[in-house]
């Protein structure tokens, strides 16, 4: 048998494994956009004149797009749950650093003072 992945690296496999919130957010926009086209073509196909086929898109895929792609809108949510997560542990340390409870993470590391080449 083989021993089970310990619970930090299975976390940090799965974020690697699913894109970032940036390419969630697009790829979900893409959809969105994508399904208003294929409506508005659909209409303009039968005979409905070109902008009042896009308005009606725009009203008909907002309900479709909540069942179609509810899977790209749970991707979404997960990816804004871990961003919002790691931005508050972030904001976390940040605040203990300013308050003097904990030291920071490179300067056990560091030693001599050197930096990573950032400015703050």
């Amino acid at each position: 048998m083989t021993a089970p992945t310990p619970p930090s690296s299975t976390a940090a496999g799965q974020r690697g494994r699913e894109p970032g919130l940036a390419a969630t957010v697009a790829l979900y926009a893409l959809a969105r956009i994508a399904l208003v086209a294929v409506v508005a073509g659909l209409l303009a196909l039968a005979g409905v004149p070109l902008l009042l086929g896009l308005l009606i898109g725009l009203i008909v895929a907002l309900p479709l797009s909540m069942v179609l792609f509810r899977g790209l809108r749970a991707r979404l949510d997960r990816a804004i749950a871990v961003r919002t997560a790691s931005r508050g542990a972030e904001r976390e340390s940040l605040r203990a650093q300013l308050r003097g409870e904990q030291a920071p993470p490179d300067s056990a590391q560091a030693g001599d003072g050197e930096t990573d080449g950032r400015r703050g």
